[in-house]
């Protein structure tokens, strides 16, 4: 008897494997529903790729900041832990599908009337739930879907965070860069202030010029003090991104050599459909879809009938010593079939609450998709414009200064009037100062379009991998 015992369970087993239904492998295509242009509206650069692609910047400290932003940012830290954890979960799930298997012993002592009874067993237990229709399968497609998904959001969060060091890094050095000019402009403005102050005890200027001429340095004051908030703000806020104290660069980057931002060489740009398998946000987005769709497998599939096989062996006897004996040996199995029947339409709505998941799903990445086509033309456009703008700002600069040479030597040969000495003076400053600006926006551009594109790549980006059943 134990011996048949032993043979029906494997049996029962493998025919449930046979006539189990697998749920189709969890895949979601992208929604057909966003239209996709055939080619960028902004002229479209075409230069060789690079997967590290702040080097092109040719500022060994910029490199060194982005390469500690990637192993100390606390919020890269948390999207690997978040990863971990999906995958952690993943092992879960598949590991429901196998069997149980477990042991233990227990001891008892009975009495009757004047009749006493003691009960010793030991055995092992296992147990099994036939993957019928697939809810097993599907639960962990949909497990996988979020560990793949918890993964291209950690490379999203990755570029995300070289970028924003990046970002601050050039602010910084772009404030420092009309820092040192509104410093140039203040030195210039208190030569002319002296100047005037020796006309008016010449006797050649009234109180009204020596007036003007100390507006205009305390102007120009007020301005070096606003840029060195805004320096320490972009300081700070590097300071955040590499995971330490606001304050803690400040030694570092006050030793840092002053230089303009250069613009780096761009990637080759890919065509917009492209661009859906190089954002890794997309790639994310595309994940939950895929979890979703697999939820909705299960909970489908987890309205039909359950199959549970059970066995056990086991050594029961009423002494330590008759455990041993021939006797003692007992085994059993056992299979039950669980369906509900009516549940008040609770599995239906169950149903119906995970396609809408799943629609909701899909409408966000057709939003996310349309947000990435945006930040790339916003891109483009912003890079071709910053490029126009250093173009001519430069011409601009290099004339104002001209005509400050001119009015300075005017003004001293008694020559010209001291607003247009003075008007010259905030021309210069002026476009000094926006030209500057203009070159720390041209480098932020490229930095920006970077981010858009999903980053520079050296290869084909990593692509989710999309379990099948597991055996």
């Amino acid at each position: 008897m134990i011996r048949s015992h032993l043979v029906l369970l494997p049996l029962l087993a493998a025919l449930a494997a046979g006539c189990a239904h697998r749920a189709p492998p969890a895949d979601a295509p992208a929604p057909a529903a966003t239209a996709l242009p055939a080619r960028w509206a902004g002229a479209a650069p075409a230069l060789a790729p690079a997967a590290d692609w702040w080097a092109g910047f040719d500022d060994p400290l910029l490199a060194s900041l982005v390469d500690e932003a990637q192993a100390h940012n606390l919020e890269l830290r948390s999207a690997a832990t978040a990863l971990a954890r999906a995958r952690a979960l993943r092992d879960v799930a598949g590991a429901g599908q196998g069997p149980v298997l477990g042991t233990g012993g227990s001891a008892g002592r009975s009495r009757s009337s004047n009749r006493s009874a003691n009960s010793l067993r030991i055995g092992l237990d296992a147990s099994w739930e036939a993957d019928l229709f697939g809810a097993g399968h599907a639960a962990t497609a949909a497990a996988q879907a979020a560990a793949d998904a918890a993964a291209a959001t950690l490379q999203a969060t990755r570029l995300a965070v070289a970028a924003e060091a990046g970002l601050a890094y050039l602010q910084w050095q772009g404030a420092a860069a009309q820092r040192q000019v509104a410093a140039a402009s203040l030195a210039s403005l208190l030569q002319t202030q002296e100047l005037v102050q020796l006309r008016q005890r010449a006797g050649l200027v009234g109180a009204l010029e020596v007036e003007q001429a100390g507006a205009a340095v305390d102007q120009a004051r007020a301005r070096v003090s606003t840029l060195q908030h805004t320096q320490a703000q972009a300081e700070h806020a590097l300071a955040v991104l590499l995971g330490r104290p606001p304050a803690a660069l400040a030694d570092r980057l006050a030793a840092a050599p002053r230089r303009p931002a250069m613009a780096p060489a761009l990637p080759a740009l890919p065509q917009p459909a492209e661009l859906l398998q190089r954002r890794w946000d997309l790639q994310a987005a595309r994940q939950r879809i895929t979890g979703q769709l697999a939820t909705l497998a299960q909970r489908e599939a987890e309205r039909r009938p359950r199959l549970t096989l059970s066995g056990n062996l086991a050594l029961l006897a009423a002494t330590l010593s008759a455990l041993g004996g021939s006797g003692a040996l007992v085994a059993g199995v056992a299979a039950a079939v669980d369906w509900t029947v009516f549940d008040g339409g609770a599995g239906a709505a169950r149903v119906a609450a995970q396609q809408a998941a799943l629609e909701a799903a899909r409408i966000d990445w057709q939003a996310a998709a349309l947000v990435a086509l945006q930040d790339v033309e916003d891109g483009l456009s912003s890079l071709a414009t910053a490029g126009e703008r250093v173009q001519s700002l430069q011409r601009a600069s290099a004339a104002a200064d001209e005509a400050l040479r001119l009015a300075r030597i005017g003004y001293q040969a008694g020559l010209s009037d001291f607003l247009v000495l003075l008007d010259s003076e905030r021309s210069a400053l002026g476009a000094a100062d926006a030209l500057a600006s203009a070159r720390t926006d041209l480098a932020s551009s490229h930095v920006r379009l970077y981010k858009a594109l999903g980053g520079g790549w050296a290869s084909e980006p990593h692509r989710p991998h999309t379990p099948g059943p597991r055996p």
